[in-house]
């Protein structure tokens, strides 16, 4: 079973986000801190990491940087409607794997199926 870590401060956001993805039949963890985030990448239990525009007071700017130290190849879906342009194509450099809306719309929540599925369908040797 694939592991997806959710990082979302809007609780709204987290719930919505760990159903569907518990549907789906993923198994779905909720980081709590940046202390778990990064264990979740460093002992590589996360293969998706579902990321909000900011995460226990820091900008996603500054998390995505940090996961990928611990895990070059780890699959981040930055999930936020507030990432202005300039913004979205620095985490792009950064390595994002994609930038999605959060997902209200029933469209929006098969964007979220779609991608983390995507995401997961990498060859193995994509992971760290």
């Amino acid at each position: 079973m694939h592991e997806i870590m959710i990082a979302d401060e809007n609780l709204e956001n987290r719930a919505i986000m760990a159903d569907l993805c518990t549907e789906a039949g993923y198994r779905v963890t909720v980081g709590t801190s940046i202390t778990c985030l990064l264990q979740g990448a460093l002992k590589k239990t996360a293969r998706v990491i579902l990321l909000g525009s900011c995460f226990d007071e820091l900008p996603a700017s500054e998390l995505i940087p940090l996961l990928k130290r611990c895990c070059r190849n780890l699959a981040i879906v930055v999930v936020a409607s507030d990432i202005s342009p300039p913004l979205t194509r620095k985490l792009r450099k950064e390595g994002i794997f994609y930038h999605l809306l959060k997902p209200v719309l029933p469209e929006d929540r098969e964007e979220l199926k779609q991608v983390v599925a995507c995401a997961l369908k990498r060859p193995k040797h994509c992971y760290c």
